[in-house]
This record gives C-alpha cells, sequence and structure tokens, in this order.
C-alpha cells in the first residue's frame, strides 16, 4: 500500500531531512504571489547573492502565505532531493510564471516545456473604470436596471450572500468622465493556469539515466487520451509500390491519443474551437465531493471563496462579504484529484516517490495513494495540515493493493 509523509513548517528548513537524489518527482502548487509586484532589481540582486528576497503583502483570496513566489532557495532544495533525471511539474498564475519559472532556472532545473490547464469557470476581477470615475467624483449613479448571477458549471462551493439568480444592480454613468469611459475595465477573465515541467539534468543519455535511477523520462502512454475517433492514414508497403489506406480507431494503434501540453476543464468555453476535443485530457475544476472528500469528521467553515480569480467588486465596496462560502476544506486554491492524478502518473516511475512542498490542503498527495506512488509533503499551517493528512488518508485506505515500500518510510 502506498504510504505517506507529512511535514509540518517551513519547506526549506524541512526538506533538509530528505536525504539527497531520494526523490523520483516534485508535483506542486506553489503560491502564485498575486500581490502588488515588487522591485524587479532587487529581487533579482537577492535571488542571484543566493538568499530569497523577503516580500511582505496580501496575496490571493488575501493570504500573506501568497505574497510572492518561492525564491530559489526552496527549488534548490528539490533539486538536491531529486534523482538526476527526475521531473518538476509546478503551477503558477499567469502573471507571475515568468518570475516563479526563473527561480526555478536559477536552482539549476531545465526547463522542458509548458503545459496549459485550461478552463472555462474564471471569475474575473476587473475595476469598473467608469464606477470608479464616478465614485472619485463623489457622484451617485443612478439605478436603471438589475441582471441576474449566472450558474457557475464548474463552482465548487456553496456560496452565501451571492447565490445564483440573486439579482445585481446595474447603474448609468452620472458624469461626462464616466460616460466616456462606460465599458472600461482594468484585468480579462482568468481562464488557464501554466504549469512549468522542468528536470534535473542527466550527465548521461535519457536510457542510460532510466536504467540506473528509473528517471528521465515520462510516462507517454500512461497518459494518452482515449478516443472513439476514427483516422485514416496513408501507408506504402514496403513490399509494393501501390500507397493503402489504413482506418485507425481510439488514436495511435487503438492506445489513444500523444498525451499533449494542454488540459482543459470540458466546458464550452474552453471546448468550441478545438475541433475534436477528445484528443486532449480535459479535468474540471474540484468539486465540492472532491475537496471534502475524508474530511467528514471537520467542522464546516465560513470563509471567502475561492471563484478563479480575485475578489470582484460592487458598487457598495462589500466585494469579500458578497462571496462567502461554507466547506470543510476551506483551502482557496484546492486542485482537482484527478488532475494532479494525470500529473503525477506523467512524471513519476512504478513505485515512484513524490515530493509536494507545498501540500496545502494535500490533493497531490490524494492522487499519489489512488495511482500508487509514495508520498512527501510539507505544508506550512497546522490547520491545512490537518485537513491533508484527512484527505489523503481517505484515500490510502481505498486502495488495498501491497506495493513496495520506499526507504523514506521506515525511519
Amino acid at each position: 500500500m502506498s504510504d505517506y509523509k507529512l511535514m509540518i513548517g517551513d519547506c526549506v528548513e524541512r526538506l533538509k531531512e530528505l536525504p539527497d537524489a531520494s526523490i523520483d518527482a516534485v508535483v506542486t502548487d506553489p503560491p502564485y504571489g498575486l500581490s502588488k509586484q515588487p522591485d524587479m532589481a532587487e529581487v533579482m540582486r537577492h535571488w542571484l547573492n543566493g538568499d530569497d528576497y523577503k516580500h511582505t503583502g496580501a496575496g490571493f483570496m488575501g493570504k500573506s502565505w501568497d505574497s510572492f513566489v518561492p525564491g530559489p532557495s526552496v527549488w534548490r532544495e528539490c533539486f538536491r532531493v531529486l534523482k538526476p533525471g527526475g521531473y518538476l511539474l509546478a503551477f503558477f498564475g499567469s502573471r507571475t510564471y515568468d518570475i516563479g519559472t526563473l527561480a526555478i532556472r536559477l536552482a539549476g532545473f531545465e526547463v522542458r516545456d509548458q503545459i496549459m490547464w485550461v478552463y472555462g469557470s474564471g471569475f474575473p476581477k476587473s475595476l469598473d473604470v467608469s464606477k470608479a470615475i464616478d465614485k472619485a467624483a463623489g457622484a451617485k449613479r443612478k439605478v436603471i436596471g438589475q441582471r441576474k448571477q449566472r450558474a457557475n458549471s464548474s463552482a465548487s462551493l456553496v456560496v452565501m450572500n451571492a447565490s445564483v439568480g440573486e439579482s445585481e444592480l446595474i447603474t448609468a454613468p452620472a458624469t461626462e468622465a464616466a460616460k466616456q469611459w462606460q465599458g472600461w475595465g482594468t484585468a480579462l477573465k482568468p481562464a488557464h493556469e501554466p504549469i512549468v515541467m522542468a528536470r534535473k539534468p542527466i550527465s548521461t543519455t535519457v536510457a542510460a539515466n532510466v536504467l540506473e535511477h528509473g528517471t528521465g523520462a515520462i510516462n507517454v502512454d500512461g497518459c494518452r487520451v482515449k478516443t472513439d475517433e476514427k483516422t485514416e492514414r496513408p501507408q506504402k508497403s514496403f513490399c509494393h509500390a501501390k500507397t493503402e489506406t489504413r482506418v485507425i480507431t481510439g488514436g495511435h494503434d487503438g492506445l489513444g491519443r500523444f498525451p499533449a501540453n494542454f488540459i482543459h476543464d470540458g466546458s464550452d468555453e474552453a471546448t468550441q474551437d478545438l475541433g475534436e476535443a477528445s484528443r486532449y485530457f480535459y479535468c474540471a475544476k474540484a468539486s465540492k465531493r472532491d475537496r471534502d472528500e475524508g474530511c467528514e469528521n471537520m467542522p464546516m467553515i465560513t470563509h471567502q471563496s475561492g471563484m478563479g480569480g480575485d475578489m470582484p467588486t460592487d458598487d457598495t465596496g462589500k466585494d469579500r462579504d458578497r462571496f462567502k462560502a461554507q466547506s470543510r476544506n476551506h483551502h482557496p486554491t484546492v486542485k482537482p484529484t484527478d488532475l494532479m492524478r494525470y500529473l503525477v502518473r506523467m512524471v513519476t516511475p512504478p513505485n515512484g516517490t513524490v515530493l509536494d512542498p507545498f501540500t496545502g490542503s494535500g490533493s497531490t498527495g490524494k492522487a499519489c495513494m489512488i495511482e500508487g506512488f509514495d508520498f512527501v509533503g510539507c505544508e506550512l499551517s497546522d490547520e491545512y495540515a490537518e485537513i491533508a493528512k484527512a484527505r489523503i488518508e481517505h484515500a490510502k485506505n481505498q486502495k488495498p493493493e501491497p506495493k513496495p515500500q520506499s526507504d523514506l518510510f521506515n525511519d
């Protein structure tokens, strides 16, 4: 049976407890650093001097731990504990991906690719410029109508005070300046999250590295996308001069389509322009059942809901009061288990061990238990670690088949 080790505390310090080259893959969802961008020249001075830049401020959902992306010191520890050729998969926000990836490069990793997780359920936070102009002028806007909240097909939380069907006021510009800027905003709707695919360098060939360490390659056939699509391919016979047409069902010789660096949530918004959407792996955002599975004995907590973006602002300014949610797993950035299963399966060899230095509520660990991998996680918050343990333990108990254990779990 797969096993796990959950460490609580700062990951830079706790990862020092792990032996060199003891981990097969790192799959993690680190802080996105969605606060105000710092002076990047100052950040680079710190990073190039070998120390981390300490940023203050609130990131996603007002969380201080999300104020900035992890610096090179975290990734250097991940680099040390990874076996040669071991892969690192890390999510980042669309506007901080470049900074987060730079820190990974500075730690010694080579970036191999970028995987895009595309979804149609993001909630935009865009400042209404016209309203902001009227507010600054002290002008009161006239209510001219109302509209109802639309359903979110991938909603994962029970939202209070902003439920589907609730009316939202529509107002008209009060000043001439506001009229000129009616319909202008400051942000796009979030619809994707990039995942950096990096690898610890190898000193030999991939073939030799795989034979020695079990790492360096990705599980192509294990991540193929099943499809019933039929394709016709011209094939020239070596015995005859003529070219024959060969009909193949289900992608490559029936095995499914080659895994792509594109993942979507199956929504109409994400798939309407893709043509044959089944050629891509798809996974929606975490459902309420997925979030709370294993947490049945934990209390229901009221908190700000994760809407795929920052909190929207209404006319009254009570943006954070309007979007409240209740759940037992109240971590704001829970990734769907199916998505994490796909990712750990892609980069982890059989019977391998996966590390997540930013465990959060344990989605990576939960995926590892289901897929048959050992898991080592680190989480700074006692509160989230308790949720992670409950979710991982529940998944472990659902997986009865035995498998060899890593030496990491014998101490």
